[in-house]
């Protein structure tokens, strides 16, 4: 059922230490918009989905999100690994060395901890739905404001092709909650 191959759904190759491109780029590995929430949502929601069809999409939109967690664990990991302690310190990552070293941790970008809090599964297919269809917006947008943080061609490539996921996303829970929504459900 699950075969996992060990490479990037989009490879990251960033050249240049970017520290505050690192701090705000964890707001999508755990903030409230970000891929750890989508993953759990979706593979949580999955379960009370009237149809096959519904818990296979929700399950392959989870897998897929846990792979955007790699890719952004990636993007974050290389964007410090290079840096000095003063460079963390004079980029404000004080708090995430003296918790984490360099390692990257599931928070958002002001450094506040992830939380099941962020997301729902209702057990209503329609609520649920229109909740995950929000949801790729928002991650959206957040991609957009990211893209607008840098001119980094090595970081924008990933977040592009992220982002242009959430668009993918959204318009698969769309066609589903819409034929859900024609069943009367």
């Amino acid at each position: 059922m699950f075969k996992y191959e060990k490479m990037l759904e989009y490879p990251v190759n960033i050249r240049k230490k970017d520290l505050k491109m690192a701090k705000v780029l964890a707001a999508q590995f755990g903030g409230p918009d970000g891929e750890l929430a989508a993953t759990l949502r979706y593979f949580s929601q999955k379960f009370s989905m009237p149809t096959e069809e519904g818990k296979a999409l929700l399950n392959d939109i989870s897998l897929e999100e846990m792979a955007h967690l790699e890719i952004i664990s990636t993007m974050i990991n290389q964007l410090i690994k290079s840096a000095s302690v003063d460079e963390l310190k004079a980029a404000g990552l004080e708090s995430w060395y003296t918790q984490h070293k360099k390692g990257v941790y599931p928070m958002d970008a002001n450094g506040v901890p992830f939380t099941s809090a962020y997301f729902q599964s209702t057990g209503n297919p329609i609520v649920d739905l229109q909740e995950d269809m929000a949801a790729e917006e928002k991650a959206r947008a957040t991609y957009e404001n990211l893209m607008d943080l840098t001119k980094d061609a090595d970081v924008l490539a990933p977040l592009s092709f992220l982002r242009q996921r959430e668009v993918v996303h959204f318009n698969r829970f769309k066609e589903l909650h819409d034929k859900y929504k024609k069943m009367g459900l």
